[in-house]
């Protein structure tokens, strides 16, 4: 999958509150130790069910334990009461929404990111204890492609698409580009298990999370006809249920947390393709796990 369409586009993901690296000695400040580190996530947000899913591909249920929030953060700003203390030991006098996901140190009791992508990388890199290679040093390149592909393409044209109070010729702009990037994964993954070499990496995660999305969150600001254009790519489709179905993807599915967190944040309004799901998460999640989060 060539990277050169989107080299230069930027990710629309917001600026991270804080971004500390887990380094590999104890020069790096925050190095890689055993149940040192925690993370706090919700799996009804797309960084959160990201890293819950390397988190269970990876088997660090030991290593770095996980808390799972509430679906819809308790406080007005967006923020998780839960947090607060961490963000306060953090950074003095911090006023701003104490927000998951975020990966702490135990030893300090302060932060060390809420960065997802960098999380996500050095978990991998620092704490693996499954043999899985969700970051092969060689394709790098290769996983940021895809990266920006499914923030720039799939959700941030998604979230355009169906935007309040947008121009039409935006909204169809928007659906375009859509349309145009699932028409490119659908014609790679034909043939395909996976995006990358044939084996499951941390760019499967990333295009997984955003199909879920798409289809449990963003289809419901889009028309019927738009929803049908997006379903009508059978080997994408097929592709993200097979994933479902895999234990630590399937196991965080919660279908009920996303539906209200989106409720609870959405301002937009709802179009005729909320009506129209293209998968059955809970069945496919359910096929292998026997049941799901939701």
């Amino acid at each position: 999958m060539s990277s050169t369409p989107l080299a230069a586009v930027p990710s629309p993901r917001s600026t991270p509150v804080f971004r500390g690296r887990i380094g590999r000695d104890a020069r790096s400040g925050h190095y890689a130790v055993p149940r040192r580190y925690r993370l706090h996530l919700s799996t009804a947000c797309a960084d959160g069910l990201r890293i819950a899913v390397t988190h269970g591909l990876l088997g660090l249920g030991e290593s770095c334990p996980a808390v799972f929030l509430s679906a819809v953060p308790d406080c007005p700003n967006g923020g998780h009461s839960v947090l607060r203390p961490l963000y306060e030991a953090s950074a003095h006098r911090y006023a701003g929404p104490a927000a998951a996901p975020v990966l702490s140190d135990d030893w300090s009791g302060r932060i060390v990111s809420t960065h997802a992508p960098d999380i996500t990388r050095d978990l991998a890199r620092h704490f693996g204890e499954s043999g899985t290679r969700l970051y092969p040093g060689d394709a790098e390149s290769e996983i940021e492609a895809v990266e920006r592909l499914c923030a720039h393409g799939i959700e941030g044209a998604a979230q355009r698409a169906g935007a309040a109070g947008a121009e039409q010729a935006e909204r169809d702009e928007a659906v375009g580009l859509l349309l145009e990037t699932l028409g490119s994964l659908d014609r790679w993954l034909d043939g395909r298990e996976h995006l990358i070499r044939d084996e499951l990496t941390a760019a499967d995660v990333e295009l997984w999370v955003s199909l879920v999305q798409l289809d449990t969150v963003h289809r419901n600001h889009l028309d019927a006809a738009a929803v049908q254009r997006i379903a009508d790519h059978a080997h994408l489709w097929a592709y993200a249920r097979r994933l479902a179905a895999h234990p630590a993807f399937g196991t965080h599915l919660d279908l009920d947390g996303i539906a209200r967190r989106h409720h609870a944040h959405c301002r937009g309004l709802e179009a005729a393709g909320a009506a129209v799901q293209i998968l059955d998460w809970a069945a496919h999640a359910a096929d292998e796990t026997g049941a799901c989060r939701s």
